[in-house]
C-alpha cells in the first residue's frame, strides 16, 4: 500500500492540540511523542507493526540501546539528514551521549509536529537548537509524492 506525503502532513497536523500523555496516543485525548507517531502511522496504514512496551520517562537515560531507532529501522527506511523531505521521521537525542528519545514529523522544510511533556502537539520551526540534536531520520513505508 502506497502512502501519500500530504496525507502523512495532514494526519500529523491533526493531532495539533492534543494534550501531553506519557504513553498515551489518542488524537485529542492525549500522547506523547512516539504516541503521535503510532498514530500517524494507524491512521495511515492500519494496525501498528510492533506492540510497543512500556516505558518510563526516563528510559534513554537509563539505557544505552537505540531502542527507538531500531524500532524505527525495522519499519521504516533510514535516510540521511540531507534527503529530509516533508512527511519523514526525525529522531532526536537530548545529550550526546544518550539515546535518541524524542521523535518529530517533518511537514514541510523548517517545520514539523511533535509532541513533548508540559505543552500540547504543535508544529514549530526545525529551529538550529533542534538540527543540532538530530540522531536519525527514516521514510515511512511506501511514501509517494
Amino acid at each position: 500500500m502506497s502512502v501519500n506525503r500530504a496525507a502523512i502532513i495532514a494526519e500529523a497536523r491533526a493531532w495539533v492540540g492534543t494534550p501531553y500523555r506519557h504513553q498515551a496516543s489518542l488524537k485529542g485525548i492525549g500522547c506523547d511523542c512516539l504516541g503521535l507517531v503510532r498514530g500517524v502511522w494507524r491512521a495511515l496504514y492500519g494496525r501498528e507493526p510492533e506492540a510497543t512496551p512500556p516505558y518510563a520517562p526516563d528510559w534513554a537515560e537509563a539505557t544505552a540501546i537505540e531502542s527507538l531507532a531500531e524500532a524505527a529501522r525495522r519499519h521504516m527506511t533510514e535516510i540521511a539528514s540531507s534527503e529530509l523531505a516533508p512527511g519523514d521521521l526525525l529522531l532526536f537525542r537530548w545529550r550526546t551521549r544518550f539515546p535518541a528519545k524524542h521523535a518529530a514529523i517533518v511537514t514541510a522544510p523548517d517545520l514539523m509536529v511533535h509532541a513533548h511533556d508540559g505543552a500540547a502537539v504543535a508544529e514549530v520551526a526545525i529551529a538550529p537548537w533542534w538540527r543540532r540534536r538530530l540522531a536519525y531520520a527514516f521514510r515511512f513505508p511506501d511514501v509517494i509524492d
